[in-house]
């Protein structure tokens, strides 16, 4: 989901690059933004100008870059999109970490609101309910390694559930 109509997948990029940029340095450069986007400094101005344009940045040539009160808040909303989606594909479904974040970058721009209340819904469910939890993870990551189900262990699993009660609400 775009968090505003007017905004590109590109142009949520550089709002998200500038937040990491003012966290660590204060403030953001021209260079710095081309750095971390890894594209050529010449390519950052247009999307600068369009950003400043919307009010989302403070921008004038040869200046630093600083994020308006609006481009934070829309920038705080990708970047918590982009952890989730990580923490999910990474910690849940056990992508590796590097894959993990290229994924969560692409999908941060798609996924709807809805959506990701869902998804961090079921994270949170996962992780704390007494049936699922770490344990539950741990299983699951067994599984994806060897790249099916033990009918064995899985028969085992079900006799032991089984003759336990289940938790009260």
């Amino acid at each position: 989901m775009k968090t505003s109509p007017d905004l590109s997948e590109s142009l949520e990029d550089y709002l998200e690059a500038i937040l990491d940029l003012e966290r660590t340095s204060k403030v953001a450069r021209t260079k710095d933004i081309a750095e971390k986007l890894a594209i050529k400094p010449g390519s950052v101005t247009g999307a600068l100008k369009a950003l400043g344009e919307k009010g989302l940045i403070n921008y004038s040539p040869y200046n630093f870059i600083t994020l308006t009160p609006q481009g934070k808040k829309i920038a705080q909303e990708i970047r918590n999109r982009h952890k989730t989606l990580k923490h999910f594909l990474h910690k849940i479904l056990q992508v590796d970490d590097a894959t993990a974040d290229a994924t969560a970058c692409r999908m941060e721009h798609a996924i709807d609101p809805e959506s990701l209340e869902k998804l961090v819904c079921f994270v949170d469910f996962i992780q704390t309910c007494p049936r699922t939890g770490e344990d539950w993870l741990a299983h699951f990551t067994e599984h994806c390694r060897s790249k099916g189900p033990d009918a064995e262990q899985c028969r085992a699993c079900l006799e032991e559930l089984r003759s336990k009660p289940l938790p009260e609400k």
